[in-house]
Formats: structure tokens, C-alpha cells, sequence
């Protein structure tokens, strides 16, 4: 393998993945990855005609065998040998089952393996199992924060020198600007919080909504009452609370506090976030929080819980609190609706903590990573 001729293959299946976070992360990366260095070969295995993969990026074809196994089991290990590669990334949990060395896999958390009571969706055994046996099975381990790396060696007892840590970044398109209330989903009217990502029970939302409604119940009885209502606005795909979450906002008689929108297009999402008063993360486990970094990028300010990795990003940029703590939420919201000042002041200190993570470094660090995979013996 000559350095300046490095051939990578990555499974072409994530630029289409059903998970957002997926398809930002493989877009983003190679995208960049081959700004860096326009010397390398990317290649996406087996990526469906319809994917639109970065500029540069080449296509090769893969027998599309039926079910997440059949394509690690043979679709992958097939085609990766008629490929020539120098190395493989698997960007996503699960890894061609033989035959692909060197091999490099990105595990953006392990939630499921963890705390699996807060993730009921798609948690079988059968999954678990399939990933334990790809985070074993690959040669080097990247993930997204050092929380996720320290949970991963506890969950599979993978050397530590066998992981690195590459922080993510929030695509150059979350800018500040002004929001289009024609654009915005149905129900959607400013003033709002907001929340991004799929509605699991682990990211606590309940705990949020709480809060929302306690402060529309305050300003409501202030006299005279001077602000407008602020609802709660959850983007993202319902897992499985979204009655739960419904019911709790009719049972507060209140059920104007609370608006589903389901998952939004890319322009649809960057919009929400231009007209947010500020974003709610009250998640109980995150490897990474990728919402955090996109509402500080557009000048949104982040109330958050002091849990897992969500630390990490949001340093002493948003507001951290006890994820289960109502009272503090409530305190935290209601500042931010009535003091401009601070509302100005964590907007500003946001949008300089989101300009300590890029891309460009991203991708810097995860080409050292598969360059050192490279090195390897193939087996």
C-alpha cells in the first residue's frame, strides 16, 4: 500500500441509511475526508443506485443479498475482494463477518448494550450479538467521545489501545438565520423549545415536557401576562413515547404545550432551528448528541443534562442539569424566556464552543486512523 495511493471501501448501504445521524456522518466525512487528502480512493460498496454519495467517491457493486446479515456474511466480504482495497470502514455498528482485513469500525455509542431498557427498539439479542461480534472482529475501533470509548471497553472488554476517539462536527449548512414560518411542519408557531432525534425513552423527554408546561403555567398566571406561551417541539422519529408524551401534556391540560412533528427533511430541520428560543436535551445516554453542536452552530441556546458524553460537547457553553431534576429544567427555560441578556449571552458562547469541532478535523483524524489500519497484516 503506497501512501499516497490509500483505497478505501466503506459500506455504501449508509449513505441511504434510515438513521439520519448515519447519513451525515459517511456524507460529511468522505466528503471532507477527500478535501483533505484528494490523493486517496474512496469507494462505496454495494451503494444503491438511488445514494447520493460525496463528489469523487466511486460506486462498486455488490450482490445484494437479503437481510443485515446476508450483507455482512457475503455481500461485503464478496465484493470488498474484487474491490483491491487497502482497508474497509464499517461506519456503523456492524462489520463484514470474514474475509475483509484491515478492517476499521465506528461505534457511535453502545446504548443498547449498556442500558437496554431504554431502548426497546430493534434491542433482540440476535442484533446484540451481531454487534459484539463486529466490535471483536474489527482490527481498530473509532468512536465519537471519550465516554463512549470508556462504555465500549466496559461493555466488550476491547483494549483501549484498539479505539480511538474523533469527535463529530455540525454540517457547515446549521448557520444562523432567519426562520420561515411557512416552511416549518404542521402546528409549528414561534415561541418554541425544541428537541432533535428519535423518540426513545432514553432521551428523557417526559422530563422536558414537565418543565415546558410548568413555565407556560407561570407565565400564563403572571399579571398581566406579557409573553406568549412557548411549546415544546419534538423532531425526530417516535420510537415508542410519543402517546405516552401526548398523554402527559392532556392530562396538565395543556395539550397546546406539546408538537410531534415526525422526522423533518434536511432544509425543514435547519429552519426549526433558526426559529427555536432554545434546544431541550434532557437524554439520559448519549454517545455523542449530535443536536447540541447544530443548535450552538445556528446561535440556539442549549439547556442539556449532565449525563453520559453530552458534557463533553457541551462544555460550559449550555446549561447542564440533572436530566431528572424538574425543578432545575423549569428554573433554566424560564430564564432563558425572560432574560434577553442571557439568551444573547449562551447563543454567543454556543456558537464558539461549535466552532471548536470541524469536519476538517474529523476527517483529518479518522484518515490517520484508517492509514494506521492499513499498516496492518492482512489476515
Amino acid at each position: 500500500m503506497d501512501r499516497l495511493r490509500l483505497r478505501v471501501g466503506v459500506d455504501g448501504r449508509a449513505f441511504t441509511s434510515p438513521a439520519g445521524g448515519v447519513r451525515r456522518y459517511v456524507s460529511e466525512l468522505y466528503r471532507t475526508m477527500l478535501l483533505v487528502d484528494p490523493s486517496i480512493e474512496i469507494v462505496a460498496i454495494g451503494a444503491p443506485s438511488t445514494a447520493v454519495v460525496p463528489r469523487g467517491v466511486a460506486r462498486h457493486a455488490a450482490i445484494p443479498f437479503p437481510t443485515n446479515l446476508g450483507w455482512m456474511a457475503a455481500s461485503i466480504p464478496l465484493a470488498a475482494r474484487s474491490a483491491r482495497l487497502d482497508v474497509y470502514h464499517a461506519p456503523a455498528y456492524t462489520a463484514p463477518l470474514w474475509g475483509v482485513h484491515p478492517q476499521l469500525l465506528t461505534i457511535h455509542d453502545v446504548s443498547y448494550e449498556r442500558r437496554p431498557e431504554w431502548n426497546a427498539h430493534n434491542n433482540d439479542p440476535l442484533r446484540r450479538l451481531f454487534y459484539r461480534r463486529s466490535a471483536h472482529a474489527a482490527d481498530r475501533i473509532i468512536t465519537d467521545s471519550a465516554f463512549s470509548r470508556d462504555e465500549i471497553v466496559a461493555a466488550y472488554g476491547i483494549p483501549l489501545d484498539r479505539i480511538d476517539v474523533v469527535p463529530l462536527a455540525a454540517s457547515g449548512t446549521f448557520t444562523p438565520g432567519a426562520f420561515d414560518p411557512a416552511a416549518a411542519p404542521l402546528g409549528v408557531q414561534q415561541p418554541y423549545a425544541l428537541h432533535v432525534g428519535d423518540l426513545h425513552l432514553r432521551r428523557n423527554l417526559s422530563t422536558a415536557l414537565a418543565a415546558v408546561i410548568a413555565v407556560r403555567g407561570r407565565l400564563a398566571a403572571a399579571d398581566p401576562p406579557s409573553l406568549r406561551l412557548p411549546a415544546f417541539v419534538c423532531a425526530g422519529i417516535d420510537r415508542g413515547t410519543g402517546e405516552a408524551l401526548r398523554a402527559q401534556a392532556a392530562e396538565a391540560r395543556d395539550p397546546a404545550a406539546l408538537v410531534l412533528s415526525g422526522p423533518v427533511s434536511e432544509a425543514a430541520l435547519l429552519n426549526l432551528y433558526r426559529g427555536a428560543s432554545m434546544l431541550l436535551y434532557p437524554s439520559r445516554y448519549e454517545g455523542f448528541g449530535l443536536p447540541i453542536l447544530e443548535s450552538m452552530q445556528c446561535g440556539v441556546p442549549v439547556v442539556c443534562a449532565n449525563a453520559a458524553a453530552i458534557p463533553e460537547l457541551a462544555g460550559d457553553a449550555g446549561i447542564l442539569l440533572d436530566p431528572l431534576d424538574v425543578a432545575a429544567w423549569i428554573g433554566a427555560i424560564e430564564s432563558l424566556v425572560t432574560d434577553s441578556a442571557r439568551h444573547a449571552q449562551l447563543a454567543a458562547a454556543g456558537l464558539r464552543r461549535a466552532a471548536m469541532f470541524s469536519w476538517t478535523r474529523t476527517a483529518t483524524a479518522t484518515l490517520e486512523v484508517l492509514r494506521c489500519c492499513a499498516r496492518l497484516p492482512k489476515q
